[in-house]
């Protein structure tokens, strides 16, 4: 492929400060929690709307390289309850990834569910609004499910677009794209929430001054 080097191997230099060269990432560091979620989603009567509350943890990992591929990047853990309820309503894992030689941005996702997918996205490093996507089919940026919710819920697209607010708080807006069982149309299901910083985040804990390793 032409975009890339023959040298697969050589690893490029790195700053070992994450926080310092995460691009349009580094506005999302840290603890965060939404009181003003919704959700819209499929039930057999009809899409239901349902308010809910978020928790999202974004910390910082270590570079990352691929030989001479090099990302910064932020681990997070998304924990969602409906409004008045403490049971889980949605638990989600990943990262989000910043790549500052190609000015590209990457998502993923996996949930407990038995799905996983890969979003992508082009992206300044000082930009306030980016959006990232997936595609059922694609090996690059895909959807893989399994082999119930292929043929209940296929999912054939998402996307996420996060925006940076001017008083500190982001705001993301998702979209589904599913293909429901006996259902003549696609669905659209969404997902929008506002989060607001309770925490700062923590570095690698063996980085710090006495630690094991350090």
């Amino acid at each position: 492929m032409g975009e890339f080097s023959d040298d697969v191997f050589t690893e490029p230099e790195y700053d070992v400060n994450t926080l310092n060269n995460l691009g349009p990432l580094r506005p999302m560091a840290g603890i965060w929690e939404g009181t003003r979620g919704l959700d819209r989603h499929p039930e057999v009567d009809g899409p239901l709307k349902q308010a809910y509350y978020e928790r999202i943890e974004l910390q910082p990992i270590d570079p990352q390289t691929n030989g001479p591929q090099l990302y910064y990047g932020l681990r997070y853990h998304t924990h969602i309850v409906k409004v008045g309820e403490t049971k889980t309503f949605h638990d989600q894992v990943g990262y989000w990834l910043w790549e500052p030689a190609t000015e590209t941005v990457v998502h993923t996702l996996s949930i407990p569910r038995g799905q996983t997918a890969l979003a992508l996205g082009k992206v300044k490093p000082d930009a306030k609004t980016f959006e990232v996507s997936s595609q059922r089919g694609l090996t690059s940026n895909g959807i893989c499910s399994n082999p119930f919710l292929e043929f209940g819920y296929r999912t054939d697209s998402f996307r996420i677009l996060v925006t940076i607010n001017d008083d500190g708080t982001w705001t993301y807006d998702e979209e589904t794209v599913l293909i429901i069982h006996g259902q003549p149309a696609p669905f659209l299901h969404t997902d929008r929430n506002t989060l607001t910083k309770i925490g700062e985040p923590s570095p690698n804990p063996y980085s710090l001054p006495g630690a094991i390793g350090s």
